[in-house]
Formats: C-alpha cells, structure tokens, sequence
C-alpha cells in the first residue's frame, strides 16, 4: 500500500477542478438570464437535455454515503446492499412511465407545490419544514462529513478533516450559486469523472487481489477470488436468523433482512426518493415529457453499474483485511479509502477527483433543493409575496450559504453521531422515519380522486410516529415476537426490528389510515388531478430501454440470488 501523494496526483486533481469551474462558469455566461430568471435559476427550465437530467440524477444521488457507506456495506454485509442501487433502477422505470406525467401535466416546480395544488397549503407547509429539516441536518451533514473523512484519509498524515470539510463547502457553493443549468451541465462532467475513477478504482482493487492470491495481474481473476474466499458476500438474500446465529450475522441481517425487506422497505425508500424527491422536479420538470423520461431511463441504466463502483471496493476490502493484506481502520467505513491505498502513484488524483466530483454534485443538488423550496415555498408565499425574481434569486443564494454553513457546524465534530451510526446506514434510517407517510400522501394523492387533505395531515403524523415507534420501542412494549414482525437482539443489551421493516409496517397502517378518513369524505376530491391512459403510454424507443433494463436486472438477481 502507498498512502502518499505525488506531483502527478496533485496535478489530475487540479485539472478536475480547472474543467468543471472553467465549464459551469461557461454555461453561467451563456445565460445571465440565471442571475434573475427564478425558473432557470431553480429548476433550469426547459434547457436541459435528456443525457444532462439523466447524468445529474445520478451525479446528486451517488455521493459520499455511496462511496464511503455503501462500499462499508458491502465490507460488511456484501452485495446484498446492492439492492439499493439496483431495485432504484427499476424505480426509475415506474417514476418515468407513471409519477413524471402527473408532474408536468400540473405544472408542479416543487413537492410542497405539489401538496398545496392536490390537498392544502397546511399539509404543503409541515412538509416544506420537515424537507429542510431533513436535507440539512440528515443528508447535507452526512454527505459533507463522509466526504471529507474519506479524502481526508488518503491525504498525507490524514490530519486535514476540517480543512476538506470546508473546501468541499465552499466548491459546492460556487457551483450551487450559478444556478440549475449550472449544476445540471457540470454534472455531466462530475459524473463522468466517477465513473472513469470508480472503474479505474475497482479495476485496480481486483488486480490487488488476484497479485495476493497468486493469480498475476488479472482482475477478473480477482473477482473469481472474490467469489471463492466470501462466498457469503455473494448472496442478495440473507436467510432469517436462527436461534444459533451469530451476533455479526444479525446486525447484518438488521441492516438487509433478507427477501422481507422487498415486500415493503426497499420499495417506499427508493420510490419516495426518487418520485417524491425535490431532485426528480428540479432536473425534469423544466423538459418535455419525452426529454424528462429519456432522461430519467438513461439514470436507471446508470444506476445499474453503479453497486460496481461503490460496493465491490467494500468486498475486495474485506477479503484483503480477511486474509492479511490490508488493515481497514475506522469500522466498515473505512473500506473504501483503505482500498485506495493500494492505487499506483498518478491514479490516487483521479480517484480522489472521483470522490470529490460525488461529494461536490450531491452536495449542490442537495443545497439547490433547500434554497427552491425555502425561497418558493415558504419566503414567496409567507414572507415576502411580493418578491420579485431577482430578489428571490437573492434570498435563494443566501439560503445555500446560510445552509452550508450549518451543515459545516454539525460536521465539525460530528455532533450528530453519523460516523458512528455507519453513515449509509444512518441516512437510509433517518430519512426512512418520514417516508412512509410522504410517500402514501404522494401515492394517494396521484392514484385515488378520494384521498383528502385531513387524511394527508392524519398520514404523515401516523407515519413518522409509527416508524419511531417500531424503531425504537415497539419490542419493550408489544414484545421480540409478535405477527407483525420479529425484533433481534442487537448487541447493545436491546432488540431491533429491521429498519426496513418498520418503514413497511408504518406504511401499511398508514395507508389504513389515510383510506379510511378519506371515505368519510366526498367521492371524488374537488382537487384530484384528472388523469387520462394517454398520459401514460410509451414511445417505442423508451420501450425498448426500459426492456433493456427489466432484462439486466433479472440476469443480476438470477446470478447473485
């Protein structure tokens, strides 16, 4: 292992920045309109392309907890935390065919929009709070300290956390100021640089492992090695714990339990992110239906690579500290950054432009969401209604600031814990105790002409309670072993239900909620969106992508099952 930087490294990093400064400064001059033009500063209306959504989808959504989580993950459990990635590109399919015309259909810029328009501006307005909450103290934090604990870690003597952590803010913010068509063009490079990184990256962790086993420089030996040392870590499903299994085998099995975890939390997760998700409208709503949804099938063939990317590191990992050759230090999510130390020396630059490119989009994609919904949702319509553009554009710009900073403080020690918590982990978690009730309020919402705003209110309060609830008390109180679930002793003296199984049985008695308020009221809501089988069809050509698709991901859990 080499942990040490040369003028080669250095020299890749730099260029990595020079392009993407010099190109969104570019894009920013072609079109000053941005400065004032509250719809092209927020949402880049109508000047996207489809491979420009597609590429920022996935250059805001793969960032520090994928690289650094996801690759922990997968030290730790294997590829079974796969199923994120992949069961989000299935995801994508549904939110391009069904969620995606609804949108453009009602014109919604927003998702607090989108609640005002179908129910009220009460339920609009709790939401609007718990978005900004959310995208500031769970996901702008974790992205930002994971991010700077990963590049930290491949720098030399490792003593530059607060000084990544400032100058990963600061690349965002310059970027985020410039506005949608800013972040959604730069992306295009961002992503680029990580998935040339992320190949390079594993492509030379596999090459590691087949030297260590004698195999020569071949990488797809090394991934054949893998196979054969960690066969358990080769496994989509993971059996129910028994009365015998270990306590390593269930903290795995809480993270991912098994096939259960398919019925209910992996689905809510992945359709909430992705269609009910201030991203989905920011990047696609300013295009066409056809441009939108090519846009989005293209991210779900990108989403299929990416377990490649940033799981497989976690498992080279972990069959190199298994047998000797690699010390990870740090707990899981010190996988990845330990792998890159094996990189030769020029290469470590473009892996850490890679890393940088992830952190950099997802942090601007995260800081654009909460300066849209602050500015149109709360500050337009309840602080200043009658801002004009250029001064909402202003406020806009001081909210990426001022949101920056706080994520900055939180981070700085790590106050809210998320290093300890493993930070995919913690995201997936945390972010899980609201979407339940959002993502019924949303189906609802769309599908059911009965659904009304009092069940909306009654259906996020019962969400967020329930899923606290079974996180955190439902064994004290109903007991380990009940019909709804089985909670598992988790290590630390307690018993755990699995995440992902609360967030599926909040939702369900959610729902029961929310349908059985909803026919206590009129048939059909004054305010349901009129929805038509046109809206829905498909040309031939995202046909065949989605065809495409369906066919990789059947062949994927064939293989791994």
């Amino acid at each position: 292992m080499n942990n040490t930087l040369v003028f080669g490294d250095y020299l890749v990093f730099i260029i990595y920045f020079v392009i993407v400064a010099g190109y969104g400064y570019w894009i920013y001059r072609r079109k000053k309109k941005a400065v004032t033009d509250t719809h092209d500063f927020f949402l880049a209306e109508g000047s996207l392309t489809w491979w420009a959504i597609g590429a920022s989808l996935i250059a805001s959504n793969i960032s520090a907890e994928q690289f650094i989580g996801m690759s922990g993950n997968g030290f730790f459990v294997g590829v079974a935390v796969a199923a994120y990635e992949w069961i989000a590109a299935l995801a994508l399919v549904i939110i391009a065919v069904w969620f995606i015309p609804i949108y453009l259909k009602n014109k919604i810029y927003t998702m607090p929009q989108f609640l005002k328009t179908r129910y009220n501006e009460t339920v609009a307005l709790i939401m609007a709070i718990f978005w900004l909450f959310l995208y500031v103290f769970v996901n702008l934090t974790s992205i930002l300290y994971l991010g700077a604990i990963a590049i930290n870690g491949l720098l030399p003597g490792h003593n530059y956390l607060h000084v990544v952590i400032v100058c990963l803010a600061i690349f965002a913010v310059i970027i985020t100021l410039g506005g949608m068509k800013v972040i959604g063009y730069t992306d295009v490079i961002q992503v680029s640089v990580l998935i040339i990184g992320g190949f390079a990256t594993i492509y030379m962790a596999l090459t590691v492992v087949s030297e260590k086993f004698g195999l020569g420089k071949d990488a797809l030996a090394g991934f054949k090695a893998l196979i054969k040392d960690a066969p358990d870590h080769f496994k989509m499903i993971m059996d129910k714990p028994g009365p015998n299994s270990s306590q390593n085998y269930i903290d795995k099995y809480l993270i991912l339990p098994g096939i259960l975890m398919y019925a209910a939390g992996q689905w809510i997760v992945n359709l909430n992110y992705w269609g009910c998700n201030q991203y989905i409208t920011q990047r696609a709503l300013g295009a066409d239906l056809k441009t939108a949804r090519t846009g989005i099938l293209f991210a779900a063939m990108l989403k299929l690579m990416m377990p490649i990317i940033v799981m497989l590191p976690g498992i080279a990992a972990y069959v190199l500290n298994k047998n000797g050759h690699l010390e990870v230090q740090g707990g899981m999510d010190g996988a990845y950054s330990a792998i890159l130390g094996f990189l030769p020396n020029g290469l470590k630059g473009l892996a850490i432009a890679a890393l940088t490119a992830a952190i950099v989009a997802s942090l601007a994609g995260k800081a654009n969401s909460i300066s849209t919904i602050f500015t149109l949702d709360i500050y337009k319509k309840y602080m200043k209604k009658d801002a004009d553009e250029k001064k909402q554009v202003r406020i806009g710009r001081v909210v990426v600031i001022v949101a920056m900073i706080v994520a900055i403080l939180f981070t700085w020690e790590d106050l809210l814990g998320i290093g300890g918590a493993g930070g995919f982990t913690f995201i997936q978690k945390y972010t899980g105790f609201i979407s339940p009730g959002v993502f019924a309020m949303f189906i609802l919402g769309m599908f059911w002409k009965r659904t009304t705003g009092a069940a909306a209110i009654a259906g996020l309060l019962t969400g967020f309670i329930l899923c606290v609830f079974f996180n955190e008390f439902a064994p004290a109180v109903l007991g380990n072993e009940t019909f709804l679930y089985t909670a598992y002793p988790n290590g630390k003296g307690g018993y755990e239900i699995p995440f992902l199984i609360c967030m599926g049985l909040a939702f369900m008695f959610t729902i029961i909620v929310m349908v059985a308020l909803s026919l206590a009221g009129p048939k059909i809501n004054a305010k349901a969106f009129k929805l038509d089988t046109g809206m829905f069809k498909v040309n031939p050509t995202n046909m065949a992508m989605i065809v495409v698709i369906l066919l990789i991901l059947s062949a994927l859990y064939i293989k791994f099952w």
